[in-house]
């Protein structure tokens, strides 16, 4: 507002402006007087010049303004460089200029350049500590604001300045600037406590038809205002740290500055969309006091002041979201008032003539009244008729002078008759001129006349276009509102939506890196219980092939002792080898005997699966050995793989694994284990295993004895019982080959077994 020095601000710069302007044309002091009521007067120069008289015979004389000397705390703030001026200023007025200056403390208004002293009110304490009442000192009492007829708002009892320079100005309003209500905080160590109002009154008023004095006229003074308003920036306690008063001033700040944003919001809506709500002016004096301006009375502007720290983001956000709101707001222009209807220029053309005649006076060698210049004027008319002679008679018989007297006044009087005659011809001439400008002037009237009431309907129409267009506009404006609320309800939409994609494909990605690391996991415990159970399959098929030569061994031992028994009886028993002979020559045995070469060809038969009818996968492996048993497993519509495969689950809803295993007698077991396919989520396919069937293939020789010993080598009281098994053996062997022309019997058990899902 007021700059820094050598660089001037605001209110040096608009002084500066107003007084290059109008200084030759101001008013002499108190020309113009200011009323109680926002009104001007114009006084005569004698009123004038006592008011002056009286200013003069003051105890403290004011200093002439061409001699005054400037402060110097404030004398390079208003050295402006740029001497700008209006150009358009009107030359046949007067001008005079008015400063105020208030401020609104507390949603108060008080005046800054009122002559009481202006302290804040702080009682002084005695030693007792109890306070002591100051007779001399009077508080600042704060002003109303009321409304002039032309509705108005203004500040009633208000000191204001008559000034005829910046220098004055610029020292008045920083007198003022002392007084103003000033506090340290955390963020300001100035921080200004109230919104300050300098106010720059400009009167002016057309001279006389002269161009000497000021028109005595109410009705032709025009009183324009400027005000420089200094806002109070809006505070937060939780930064500002404000306690006590300083937390008051700063919440009757904020409450005014959002009562300001509340009226332009409701200027804004009523003038986008048509409506006439109420505009709350007189809910803060700030609002209220500048009432007249936002109805269309004033121009207003506002200059925002941000800071680029980064701790101030969020205020500097809110004052530029502010600012930029208040573009939006349309103030209507104020009708200017027509002039009065003197020569314009007259100012100049008067002192132009007071020079000439200045000049003539010199010329003649003294100054001459206005009688005096009209006799000189009919003397040199009289000048140009022929000079009367001597009218004197001394002889009564003279007869010159009388004949020549009569010759002159003859000729005067010929030549007044000429002059009669020319002038009654001029006259008619210039009465034929006179009726011919007439009629040329008529006529130019009718034909202006016409080309008006054409411009007139012109006009009219292009208003009713500018009518209907401004509606449209309107209308359009709204429609475009509208379609950018919906626009913007969309890509609030549409950002939640793509938040709300992101989240779940980062679900997912989370979700499958999961899944990635479980089936990992998964295959390294399914690698380590692979080879676990190899391990343990190995162990376990060592220990049944040690198992089986041990049995074999006993069986070979029997047989020859059946043998010797059949042969030769001898009580010798035999020697059982050792088992690491049984090791290094292990006996060749076939895992199911061949048929007898001579039996006739049996045809196989085919044993028909319980879950025949459905769609199977016949899973068998390549390591699976051929039985080549009568009794087949067989499993119409059924798709055979050697390993499984989603693309032949995919087609199928059942699927049967063909597994085989040694059995604990040496014996070739093979399972059928059986399950459902289903389809998982993923898209893949599943099988939950159902039941197992068991087929058992056994020769006669492997069957087991009735009483079967652990021990190889019996117990001579068992003798008795392992013989007649061995007899029992013999004769079943006997007598399946002597009965069957199959060879060693077969027998086919299939026990299904259930095992839960």
């Amino acid at each position: 507002m007021t700059g820094s020095p050598g660089d001037g601000g605001l209110l040096p710069r608009c002084l500066d402006m107003i007084f290059n302007s109008i200084g030759p044309f101001q008013a002499k002091r108190f020309v113009f007087k200011l009323d109680d009521k926002n009104g001007v007067d114009v006084q005569c120069e004698v009123d004038a010049l006592l008011e002056r008289q009286k200013r003069d015979a003051m105890p403290v004389p004011k200093t002439p303004s061409g001699k005054r000397q400037i402060d110097p705390e404030f004398a390079d703030m208003i050295n402006v460089q740029d001497h700008c001026k209006v150009d358009e200023v009107d030359e046949d007025n007067v001008y005079s200029v008015f400063v105020s200056y208030i401020e609104i403390y507390n949603n108060y208004i008080y005046d800054l350049l009122e002559e009481a002293p202006f302290e804040q009110i702080k009682p002084k304490w005695n030693s007792c500590n109890t306070p002591v009442r100051n007779g001399d000192f009077i508080p600042p009492q704060s002003k109303i604001l009321r409304e002039d007829q032309n509705h108005n708002m203004y500040v009633t009892g208000c000191t204001e300045v008559e000034v005829k320079s910046t220098e004055e100005a610029f020292e008045v309003f920083w007198r003022g600037q002392k007084k103003r209500r000033i506090a340290n905080t955390q963020l300001n160590r100035e921080s200004s406590r109230s919104h300050s109002v300098f106010i720059i009154k400009l009167a002016q008023a057309p001279l006389d038809a002269d161009g000497d004095n000021v028109l005595q006229e109410k009705e032709q003074i025009t009183l324009s205002q400027l005000s420089l308003v200094d806002l109070a920036g809006s505070e937060r306690t939780n930064r500002t740290k404000a306690e006590g008063n300083r937390l008051r001033e700063a919440g009757n700040i904020n409450q005014s500055l959002m009562t300001l944003r509340t009226c332009i919001e409701v200027l804004r809506e009523n003038q986008m969309y048509g409506t006439n709500k109420m505009v709350p002016y007189r809910d803060s004096k700030l609002t209220h006091l500048f009432k007249n301006y936002f109805d269309g009375e004033g121009k207003v502007r506002m200059i925002v002041c941000v800071n680029p720290k980064a701790e101030d983001y969020e205020e500097s956000l809110q004052v530029m979201r502010f600012a930029e709101m208040t573009q939006e707001v349309e103030v209507a222009r104020p009708v200017d008032r027509p002039l009065c209807g003197l020569t314009p220029g007259r100012r100049f053309r008067n002192q132009a003539f007071k020079e000439e005649l200045a000049r003539k006076l010199e010329m003649r060698g003294g100054p001459i009244n206005g009688e005096t210049e009209e006799q000189s004027a009919s003397e040199i008319f009289l000048q140009n008729f022929p000079p009367l002679p001597s009218c004197e008679l001394l002889d009564p018989n003279d007869d010159q002078t009388l004949p020549k007297l009569i010759e002159v006044l003859e000729k005067r009087h010929k030549l007044r008759q000429m002059l009669s005659d020319e002038f009654a011809k001029n006259v008619l001439a210039f009465k034929t001129t006179l009726q011919e400008f007439d009629s040329s002037v008529i006529s130019k009237e009718n034909y202006i006349q016409g080309k008006l009431s054409e411009k007139e309907k012109t006009i009219a129409g292009q208003k009713m276009e500018l009518e209907r267009l401004e509606k449209k506009i309107k209308t359009l404006e709204y429609k475009i509102e509208i379609l950018e609320k919906t626009a913007t309800i969309y890509e609030e939409d549409k950002r939640n939506l793509q938040q709300e994609l992101e989240s779940k494909s980062q679900k997912l990605q989370r979700q499958a890196s999961d899944k990635r690391r479980l089936e990992a996991r998964l295959q390294g415990m399914v690698a380590e219980t692979t080879m676990k159970w190899e391990k343990e399959c190995e162990r376990r098929v060592a220990a049944k092939q040690l198992e089986m030569q041990n049995k074999l061994w006993v069986k070979d031992e029997k047989l020859k002792q059946l043998k010797a028994i059949v042969t030769e009886p001898k009580n010798e028993k035999p020697e059982r080898p050792s088992r690491e002979r049984d090791r290094e020559k292990p006996v060749q045995r076939s895992v199911s005997p061949s048929p007898v070469p001579n039996a006739p060809p049996v045809r196989l038969r085919h044993r028909r699966s319980r879950s025949a009818g459905e769609r199977w996968v016949d899973h068998k492996p390549p390591s699976n050995l051929p039985t080549d048993t009568v009794m087949q497993p067989h499993v119409p519509h059924a798709i055979t793989v050697a390993a499984a495969s989603e693309k032949a689950l995919a087609k199928c809803d059942k699927y049967m694994l063909t597994h085989q295993e040694l059995a604990s007698d040496g014996e070739i077991e093979t399972k059928l284990i059986k399950g459902d396919v289903f389809k998982t989520r993923g898209g893949g396919q599943a099988v939950q295993f159902t039941e197992i069937e068991t087929l058992k293939q056994e020769s006669p020789t492997g069957r087991k004895r009735r009483s079967s010993p652990s021990n190889p080598d019996p117990p001579e009281d068992a003798a008795d019982s392992e013989w007649t098994d061995v007899e029992t053996r013999c004769s079943v062997a006997v007598e399946m080959r002597a009965g069957s022309a199959l060879g060693p019997g077969y027998q086919h058990h299939a026990q299904p077994k259930r095992r839960k899902p």
